[in-house]
């Protein structure tokens, strides 16, 4: 089987930005991609225009927040939402997929707004919950990824500057313990797997003038592997060039190759 490029992407809209999406998914060659913050209740998915460039969609959405959805070039089987299972509210924040032989988990893990804050509990509650869906459901034996907008930066590396942001949400000891927790289910960071040097990011701020050309970034974004699959990457890396264009998201995809 050839080699396949599978991606996560924050897409901030897709209704905002399907086109730049499409043309990017030629243009890398991407198999599957795995969009968070798609902010489009599922009657306002631009289906059309995927399915227009050849591709198959299946997703889940909230009007102006949340949304999560595989985008692909072969249909997905035995899809499913959420977390409820583990006593989690049925938002649209988890679905999961088969692709072949394939299990995909695409998370958008709640930002958490401000330590000592019920949304930052939320989001601790959130992160361990994973590991007990994954206890329940799945076995570390299969090929399985779980990937998308995790909002940890689990290693120093991963921050553009590890001192000043210790301790802020998305940089926070107890995130780095839940994390640390669920990835111990037997998961490998794969961009780490590849890319095991600091300065690169597939978050930056809006907010902070130029921080993409100032290097003002974070990892957030992640795809991890079970020991069977993570055996068979080949490569990781970020399109930038997706946080360049006019309307660009906020986050840029992350992007995995296998030897399938």
């Amino acid at each position: 089987m050839p080699n396949i490029k599978i991606a996560t992407f924050n897409i901030n809209s897709v209704r905002i930005r399907q086109d730049d999406l499409i043309a990017w998914l030629e243009k890398d060659g991407i198999d599957i991609v795995a969009l968070q913050e798609t902010k489009a209740q599922d009657k306002d998915f631009p289906l059309a225009a995927f399915t227009g460039a050849g591709y198959h969609a299946v997703f889940k959405g909230e009007k102006g927040k949340n949304g999560v959805a595989f985008v692909s070039r072969q249909p997905a089987t035995e899809v499913s939402f959420g977390l409820t299972a583990v006593g989690l509210p049925d938002e649209a924040r988890l679905i999961k997929a088969r692709f072949g032989d394939l299990t995909l988990i695409n998370t958008y893990v709640p930002q958490g707004r401000e330590v000592d804050t019920p949304y930052f509990q939320y989001k601790l509650e959130w992160l361990r919950g994973m590991r007990n869906y994954l206890d329940k459901g799945f076995s570390v034996a299969e090929p399985l990824l779980w990937l998308g907008d995790l909002n940890v930066a689990p290693e120093a590396i991963d921050v553009y500057d590890a001192k000043k942001l210790y301790g802020q949400v998305g940089y926070h000891p107890a995130e780095h313990e839940a994390f640390a927790y669920t990835k111990a289910w037997g998961l490998e960071d794969l961009f780490r797997k590849h890319i095991p040097d600091g300065g690169h990011y597939t978050f930056w701020d809006y907010r902070v003038a130029n921080a993409l050309g100032r290097g003002i970034g974070w990892r957030i974004d992640h795809i991890l592997a079970s020991p069977s699959l993570a055996a068979r990457s080949a490569d990781a890396y970020v399109a930038v060039e997706l946080r360049q264009t006019e309307r660009p998201s906020d986050h840029a995809p992350l992007v995995v190759e296998f030897s399938l």
